[in-house]
């Protein structure tokens, strides 16, 4: 009987050790792109895409390249294998997902952060949404 439980016990410790190492390797901490050049393996870097310089998608290698400017005002090429996103033109920032090699940011994933339609709206006069004189419901 003891050797059941130490059985059942060992098989319960081995699927725990297995849990908490995957969940150590999934978590990627975001970082400036300086920060990330002198990280080994995966980052994240948010930015913004710099227009000026342009963005390339070649659909015969399916590669997307652009350029990115992060909040400390350091730049990089980021490559992307995979199509160009959804909105990426109209993306008020960009969070990148991948590793740095030879200065140039492999992406392996992008998440593009659209305006809100919902955002910069100033509040409007209440009296402004109520009915006019003679319309709504009216008691005759």
């Amino acid at each position: 009987m003891k050797a059941k439980y130490l059985i059942g016990g060992l098989i319960v410790t081995v699927f725990v050790v297995i849990g908490l190492i995957s969940l150590d390797g999934g978590t990627i901490a975001y970082s400036d792109i300086q920060t990330a050049r002198s990280t080994p393996g995966f980052v994240k870097v948010k930015g913004s895409w710099i227009k000026e310089n342009g963005a390339d998608y070649d659909s015969e290698h399916d590669i997307f390249t652009f350029h990115m400017r992060d909040s400390t005002d350091h730049m990089i090429k980021v490559v992307h294998n995979g199509p160009r996103p959804n909105n990426f033109e109209l993306a008020e920032s960009i969070v990148v997902e991948g590793r740095i090699e030879n200065d140039i940011l492999q992406s392996r994933h992008i998440l593009t952060k659209c305006p809100s339609k919902y955002e910069g709206n100033t509040m409007r006069d209440p009296s402004a949404y109520a009915p006019a004189a003679g319309e709504g419901n009216s008691e005759s």
